[in-house]
């Protein structure tokens, strides 16, 4: 069993193709990559942190793309998911649903999960790592990430936050375990 993590999945939002210079021509082609990807990287054993933003589609749509994903499925709210909520089977397919999330592993270690960058985020000072969603790869994310290189190069603090929005290059429209989010900070941005 491994944890994935992965935000702004954004099934069935057509605008999201534009918003991200996202590589499809249509969102059903979009939608079919993703659903592919997720199933070729997680098993069903394994579970799915979403942090936030999965579907545009209505629930029955919705619910339907759900099902056929594999892995046990955790949702951590984003601001386009309200509306989902309403619906109970959508609700059923989670096994929690939650706004902010903390997992601690053995070590003491752990991770933040919000939809939301939160650049001072609970024990940053002891090697905990921050996953969020929200702002795409656009300003807001420029400044997350300057916000980030001036704590650790200015101010000689920890950051480690991550976006794992499902655009962002090192994601590949795949839900990543930690090591792979990890993994990918070392490499290298393609240009987008």
């Amino acid at each position: 069993m491994a944890y994935f993590f992965i935000a702004d999945t954004h099934f069935g939002h057509e605008n999201a193709l534009a918003f991200d210079n996202r590589p499809f021509k249509t969102i059903e082609e979009h939608d079919r990559a993703l659903m592919d990807n997720w199933n070729n990287a997680v098993g069903p054993e394994d579970e799915v942190f979403v942090l936030g933003d999965i579907s545009w589609h209505n629930a029955t749509k919705t619910n339907e793309i759900l099902g056929a994903l594999n892995g046990k499925k955790h949702l951590i709210v984003g601001n386009h998911d309200k509306r989902l909520l309403k619906n109970r089977e959508f609700q059923s397919l989670f096994m929690e649903i939650a706004d902010y999330k903390e997992l601690t592993f053995p070590q003491g270690k752990g991770i933040v999960l919000s939809h939301y960058p939160i650049p001072c985020f609970n024990r940053h000072y002891y090697g905990w790592c921050h996953l969020y969603g929200h702002v795409h790869i656009s300003f807001e994310w420029n400044m997350m990430e300057r916000v980030k290189y001036e704590m650790e190069a200015l101010y000689d603090k920890p950051c480690q936050m991550f976006n794992c929005g499902a655009m962002i290059d090192y994601m590949g429209y795949t839900p990543r375990t930690l090591e792979e989010i990890l993994e990918g900070q070392r490499k290298p941005e393609k240009a987008v």
